[in-house]
């Protein structure tokens, strides 16, 4: 129960659910235990009066005695028929509390999980598969609503059927009781043995569910490269691998649970033989009536599920407590970088001077050290350019500056603040980010672009930002125009589209820092040079970061950063490092020779 204690909140802010559920099973159970009663009370009317029924043969005595005998049982049917009635309300009411409860719960439970999954940090999204981010939320928060629901609805019902069914046989005859009940130290002993081995299979199988989800989350996105490879069938091989280990997994729990509820059965069975026979020598011995026998035997029925039930609430409770074990692993995940917000949702303007003091980075995952040492400053409106080597450390510095990470080592300022004492929301509501690896949602491309205002926009701006990025007319050559819909991260778009529209979605923020990371590849030059003079002319006041390897578009910028292993090692203008004639201008000759030929 370790760590199903974290669910003790829940518990207190639907205890009127609860306290409610917890009445009406009580209730319930109390009509439950008057039915044996009427019925012990009807089998002994008639076994008391069936002497006096055959003294009376061939008087008309008989008939009057027959009328009150018949007169009599009806009325006891009747009381079993509205006990049953009023138990079967009282059921329905605990159901509509109780289970009820679970729900409201439950919800809570993926509304938190998916709020804090929010907060974490890119470093944690690195870590985790998204299967196994996704199963948490879903399996496992499943596992952990039956034991709110229907395990807590059964548990209350067996702690509250079993006291008044032990208090009612015991105030009939104790040594009767203590007879029928010998056989529960087995069961006792069975639901101690089972939910030891329930514990242990259950956070295999949670495991080995997740891990399935990753591989079936991975082909299903990694789709195009899977076909354009004809790898379909080691794909499929090996998920049916994942799905073997899973069934192994599966059935030997389901073994564990199959063997043990005959043996259940069985000791509920000897119990109504004891009761059988010690209830005999108890009625010769006049110690209690033949009714008295009936009757236990009905009691020890009625505990036959609610005890049974014990090993099927271990097993649900063992599960739960397995899935909310992990649960618990990513909610206790503390984010290194906290999403704090301005107070009163008012947003101070950023101006956009930014400026690296020796700032230095190492990934905390992989230990590998992206910046070393680096240094540089832009005004308001500046326009910089930054150039690399593949692994140079480009998309570092983006990532970086929208806090994705934090420094290992210096600062960076905007507006002379460090950012790590800004509100990420004013942080980030006021940069236009468009990552190297771009990405859509399963929308229409008119709500890709919309995403990224924070309010509602207009059609006509969607349309005039699409013109600014250069994908308006390829927009409309589309089957329904920006109506269309994109398929899952925007397959079915090109490259070249996919990132202007990822364009179109930063600029529509109208922001006042612009950072595009390398999202210029798959767009021709001409489109790209339109791209780049709306930034020079109607983003002119705004500072704007280019992570590219085309160098040709970048004659106009005020800045050029040349990285090389994490380091600044050229910095000037085009025209200045043109002159320096090292690695900015190899590349520059070398690109406008590949031009020429083409």
């Amino acid at each position: 129960m370790e760590h199903l204690a974290s669910l003790n909140k829940y518990f207190w802010k639907y205890k009127g659910y609860l306290l409610a559920g917890i009445a009406f099973v009580t209730i319930s159970n109390y009509f439950r235990i008057l039915q044996p009663q009427m019925l012990r009370r009807a089998l002994d009317l008639v076994v008391d009066n069936i002497g006096l029924y055959r003294l009376t043969n061939g008087f008309d005595a008989q008939t009057n005695l027959y009328g009150i005998l018949g007169k009599s049982l009806l009325f006891f049917g009747a009381m079993v028929l509205i006990l049953a009635l009023l138990m079967g309300i009282f059921m329905y009411f605990m159901r509509q509390t109780i289970i009820v409860m679970s729900r409201l719960i439950e919800y809570d439970m993926r509304k938190s999980i998916y709020d804090h999954y929010q907060a974490l940090n890119l470093a944690f999204y690195k870590r985790n598969s998204t299967g196994d981010l996704m199963s948490r939320v879903t399996e496992d928060v499943n596992k952990v609503r039956n034991y709110l629901g229907p395990t807590i609805l059964y548990g209350v019902n067996l702690v509250t059927l079993f006291a008044l069914t032990i208090y009612s046989m015991v105030s009939v005859s104790p040594t009767l009781t203590f007879y029928s009940l010998i056989p529960l130290p087995f069961l006792v002993g069975g639901i101690y043995y089972v939910s030891i081995q329930i514990s242990r299979r259950s956070e295999k199988i949670q495991q080995q569910l997740a891990a399935l989800n990753s591989s079936a989350q991975e082909a299903y996105s990694g789709i195009r490269v899977v076909k354009s490879y004809v790898r379909e069938e080691p794909i499929v091989s090996h998920f049916a691998t994942q799905s073997e280990v899973y069934k192994s997994k599966a059935l030997n729990l389901a073994r564990i649970d199959n063997a043990f509820f005959p043996v259940m059965l069985l000791c509920i069975g000897a119990s109504t033989i004891i009761t059988v026979y010690v209830g005999g020598l108890q009625v010769v011995a006049g110690n209690i009536t033949p009714g008295n026998i009936a009757e236990f035997v009905i009691y020890v029925g009625m505990l036959t599920w609610p005890v049974t039930s014990i090993g099927w609430i271990a097993s649900l409770t063992q599960q739960a407590a397995a899935s909310q074990k992990r649960i618990n692993e990513f909610l206790h995940t503390v984010p290194e970088i906290a999403h704090t917000t301005t107070k009163n949702g008012s947003v101070q303007t950023i101006q956009g001077n930014i400026e690296f003091k020796n700032v230095s980075f190492t990934y905390p995952d992989t230990g590998i050290l992206a910046l070393k040492n680096v240094n540089f400053k832009l005004k308001k409106g500046d326009k910089l350019a930054i150039i690399g080597k593949t692994g140079s450390g480009k998309s570092t510095i983006a990532d970086l500056l929208v806090r994705l990470y934090d420094v290992t080592e210096g600062v960076i300022l905007i507006d002379g603040k460090d950012i790590r004492d800004m509100p990420l929301d004013t942080l980030r509501q006021q940069m236009g980010y468009v990552p190297q690896d771009v990405f859509l949602f399963s929308d229409t491309v008119a709500g890709n672009i919309a995403f990224g205002k924070k309010g509602v926009a207009e059609r006509s701006e969607v349309e005039q930002f699409a013109r600014h990025a250069a994908v308006y007319d390829d927009i409309m050559g589309l089957t329904e125009g920006f109506d269309t819909m994109v398929g899952e991260r925007g397959v079915t778009l090109s490259g070249g589209q996919k990132q202007r529209i990822s364009i179109a979605r930063a600029l529509i923020k109208q922001p006042n820092i612009v950072l595009l990371d390398d999202c210029l590849s798959a767009v021709d030059t001409t489109t790209e040079q339109t791209i780049l003079g709306y930034l020079n002319e109607a983003l002119a006041e705004k500072t704007s970061i280019i992570i590219t390897h085309r160098i040709h578009g970048l004659l106009q910028f005020d800045k050029i950063i040349v990285l090389d292993n994490g380091a600044i090692v050229e910095e000037g203008t085009h025209d200045f490092l043109m002159l320096n004639g090292g690695y900015y201008a190899e590349i520059f000759e070398q690109q406008r020779m590949q031009e020429e030929v083409h």
